[in-house]
């Protein structure tokens, strides 16, 4: 019994997922992007049990990816389509812009098919993670609300809105190493860069709110190109 407790938090993750679904398709997007966060707390502690109670396997490990899949790839793109500028991307007039959106689901699937035969991804990341690039999707309709910025059907919305999928589609199967927050010890000089991470996402957070979760993304890449520059050296 004990070694299928990580699998049921890892299908409450998937069960988040599917309700983030259906609340996306009726247009509230705001209970879909709370549904992301929800999934992601599934997905840490699901991870997290398994190596508390010595049950991790490879049928934890593919159900973690379907899972994933669903929550962090298929979830985002929806959110995405609901909000895509309307606007014609074709010669008879059809609006399919917003399909562009499951690009995301195809490349985050891509990602963690990569991720599970990757063998250099044990105490780090090769790409951006699904988790991560989820998290940044869940903040536009927080952001959406404060007035920053709209979507209008404008030759300028329709560009943003390819160039943030094809810029997010990249950075997920890119090969660019990122810090994975797994500490073997706990000391900082080993551990830098993951302190510095984590400090600096609880100041942008209480100073930036919603606006915080692309800074700290940007904060992220940024921390881990310097940290993994400086190792090569």
């Amino acid at each position: 019994m004990k070694k299928h407790i990580p699998n049921a938090i890892t299908c409450a993750n998937l069960f988040s997922g599917c309700i983030g679904i259906v609340f996306a398709f009726n247009q509230n997007l705001k209970i879909a992007a709370l549904c992301i966060f929800i999934s992601l707390l599934f997905d840490f502690f699901d991870g997290f049990v398994a190596r508390l109670l010595k049950v991790s396997g490879d049928m934890g490990k593919e159900l973690d990816s379907l899972a994933d899949v669903v929550s962090f790839g298929v979830l985002p793109s929806i959110i995405l389509f609901q909000i895509a500028p309307k606007a014609f991307f074709w010669f008879d007039n059809n609006a399919i812009l917003p399909y562009f959106a499951f690009f995301i689901a195809v490349f985050s699937a891509y990602r963690l098919a990569k991720f599970n035969l990757d063998t250099r991804q044990t105490d780090q990341f090769i790409g951006l993670p699904t988790p991560a690039n989820a998290i940044l999707i869940a903040s536009i309709p927080l952001i959406y609300d404060l007035n920053i910025f709209t979507f209008e059907t404008s030759t300028l919305s329709t560009t943003l809105f390819l160039s943030f999928i094809a810029l997010m589609c990249f950075l997920l199967v890119c090969e660019l190493p990122l810090i994975a927050l797994k500490f073997k010890t706990f000391g900082f000089k080993e551990n830098m860069a993951r302190y510095l991470l984590i400090i600096s996402s609880v100041i942008l957070v209480i100073v930036l709110k919603y606006l915080a979760i692309p800074a700290i993304l940007l904060t992220y890449i940024l921390l881990s190109i310097v940290f993994f520059k400086r190792k090569s050296v």
